[in-house]
């Protein structure tokens, strides 16, 4: 016979049984078609129901799980556990807890119970297990427990600083180096923002470069300044990564590791700095610098450029360096470039060079083997020696031109005096002679003649004090052309003026200017034996100059005679001193003024520069 403990735990499993047939279409679907297993077990432990999910997770079928053990479904630690929780629920008590089961075919599976009593007629009858597999998901946390311990062995002894900060840019967690790189420690700057530490030169560019990172979802790497404990900033280059919650897609946060990179940052500023000097040096040298491979040019200066007369520097680049080099000087350049690839450095020598315009010029070249972007290079040294060359010429003219004053004075004292005995004996021969008139005539006038020449060697000697005083320009010219009107009409030669201003005075000695305008004019005249035009014209060169333009419609001369004007003893004319032009210059460069000559076959053209007044360039 049954005793009353055992009568009670039977009518208990009969009013279970009874519950369950009852609620069986009622929560039909939600017991068989749930995710997670379900087992019902009576106040005994004894499985009386299970589901569909809770047969794949045992690998017993229904009928076969009714009749294990509760105690076999767990491995032996478990079993302890698992009946503590359910006598709780068989107390009334909701229980949740995880445990491992072992399947039908040996496996262990990971589950998380929960223990929901059955009340029936307000006793408790069973207890209803919910089973979720949680395999997966420890699988997750292991590896994720597994990359947490490695991430902390990284961070903790790694001498790189790691920072993880929120999209915020707090700072949620930095590496122990924190205290060696920046003099912090991580409680100090945990829930700091992370741009309260960033040099405030480059916060901006950090800023744009975060936005950056999260936008796209692209690591980022940047170099800035941080600041440390001791007020001091080090230099660091950043490789920062989103971390992207997989499901949604959304940044949790933003990982960074920095490197200090203040030493290195040192040498290339130094590196820098003295690239960058050599580049002044280079770029601002009054020479013109080439750096080239080859025949290929991988640098030039602004001074080559203007010696070459490129308007860029682009223009050079898409030429070769044989380009610009004479064709007779080709072998030459060739040769110069094998000693420099063996290392040596050549000499100045004197080369022919083209511009771009395809003139040519004089320039003496060195080379020198250089390093040029990490790669042998040829730096090569253009000097314009033009400018010397006329100074030589200059030097050699003033040279002439001492010479030519002291013969001059010489010969203009030794020969004046028997030049005024000669004249006064010719007169009393002329008035006593009816005959031979022509004669003395001619011997008169070449007499004059000779007295003109001693008069501009005196000047070219010992040029007179210069009696500064106001000069109308416009008068002074129209007295010339008065005096000049005459010789012109008689050469067919028409003068015209253009006076682009009016009452244009001049400080300066009214006789030496007339004089240089009349030798103008006459050479004009000179110039045009079948007639012509000579057009004056005068008008504002700046706020305190005037340029006064002096034009012929003769057949202009050559370059070659048009470079030796002004050269003392210098003269096409076959009665000409060679002085005229000389003597000129000299005035007009007395008065503080220029005089250029221009002439190509359409005629020449003499422009004059003179400063105006000073109450006049108001």
């Amino acid at each position: 016979m049954n005793g009353p403990v055992e009568t009670i735990k039977n009518e208990k499993r009969m009013l279970l049984l009874e519950f369950l047939d009852e609620n069986r279409s009622r929560c039909e679907t939600l017991f068989t078609d749930n995710l997670d297993g379900i087992f019902i077990l009576d106040i005994e432990g004894n499985i009386v129901q299970v589901n569909p999910k809770f047969e794949r997770l045992s690998g017993y079928e229904a009928e076969a799980a009714k009749q294990v053990k509760l105690q076999f479904l767990f491995p032996i630690n478990y079993v302890n556990k698992v009946f503590h929780h359910f006598h709780k629920a068989v107390l009334g008590q909701f229980q949740n807890y995880d445990c491992k089961m072992t399947s039908k075919n040996g496996e262990l599976v990971d589950l998380n119970i929960t223990n929901v009593p059955i009340s029936v007629n307000n006793q408790i009858t069973g207890v209803c297990a919910v089973a979720r597999d949680i395999t997966e998901l420890k699988r997750r946390k292991e590896e994720v427990r597994k990359v947490e311990e490695m991430h902390k062995i990284l961070t903790d002894n790694v001498l790189d600083l790691i920072i993880s900060t929120n999209l915020k840019g707090e700072i949620l967690y930095v590496s122990p180096s924190c205290v060696h790189i920046l003099g912090y420690t991580a409680d100090e700057v945990v829930n700091q923002n992370s741009f309260a530490f960033i040099h405030p030169d480059d916060a901006k560019n950090a800023y744009y470069n975060r936005k950056k990172v999260l936008s796209t979802l692209e690591n980022g790497r940047e170099c800035y300044r941080i600041l440390k404990k001791d007020g001091d900033f080090v230099w660091v280059e950043s490789i920062c990564k989103p971390i992207i919650d997989p499901e949604t897609r959304h940044v949790l946060e933003v990982v960074s590791v920095l490197r200090d990179i203040s030493a290195q940052t040192k040498v290339e500023e130094e590196a820098k700095k003295r690239e960058e000097t050599y580049r002044d040096i280079v770029e601002y040298s009054p020479d013109a610098v080439f750096i080239a491979s080859g025949d290929q040019f991988l640098y030039i200066n602004e001074t080559a450029a203007t010696l070459l007369g490129a308007a860029n520097k682009e223009d050079i680049y898409n030429i070769g360096i044989s380009d610009i080099i004479h064709p007779d000087y080709q072998e030459i350049a060739k040769e110069r470039i094998q000693v420099v690839l063996r290392g040596e450095a050549t000499d100045f020598l004197e080369f022919k060079l083209i511009r771009l315009d395809g003139t040519v010029f004089v320039a003496e070249v060195k080379e020198l083997p250089t390093i040029f972007q990490s790669k042998p290079a040829r730096h090569i040294i253009f000097r314009d020696i033009m400018e010397r060359k006329k100074t030589q010429e200059l030097l050699l003219n003033s040279e002439k031109l001492n010479v030519a004053g002291q013969l001059a004075a010489g010969i203009a004292h030794e020969v004046r005096n028997p030049l005024t005995a000669i004249k006064g004996f010719l007169q009393l021969m002329e008035a006593q002679s009816d005959h031979n008139q022509n004669y003395f005539e001619i011997i008169q006038s070449e007499m004059d003649r000779i007295e003109l020449i001693l008069s501009e060697l005196l000047v070219l000697s010992k040029p007179h004090e210069l009696k500064f005083e106001t000069v109308d320009l416009i008068k002074l010219i129209e007295s010339v052309k008065m005096l000049i009107d005459t010789q012109a009409i008689m050469n067919g030669v028409r003068i015209e003026t253009i006076y682009s201003s009016k009452n244009i005075t001049i400080n300066g000695d009214k006789n030496q200017l007339k004089q240089v305008f009349i030798n103008i004019l006459k050479n004009a005249i000179e110039a045009m034996p079948k007639g012509g035009i000579i057009t004056i014209e005068l008008k504002k060169y700046s706020f305190n100059k005037v340029k006064l333009l002096f034009k012929d419609t003769g057949s202009g001369m050559p370059q070659h005679i048009l470079k030796r004007l002004g050269e003392p003893f210098f003269t096409t004319k076959e009665d000409g001193t060679g002085l005229g032009i000389m003597i000129s210059k000299h005035i007009i460069e007395n008065h503080e003024g220029t005089i250029h000559f221009w002439s190509d076959q359409k005629g020449t053209i003499i422009e004059v520069i003179l400063p105006m007044a000073r109450y006049n360039q108001k």
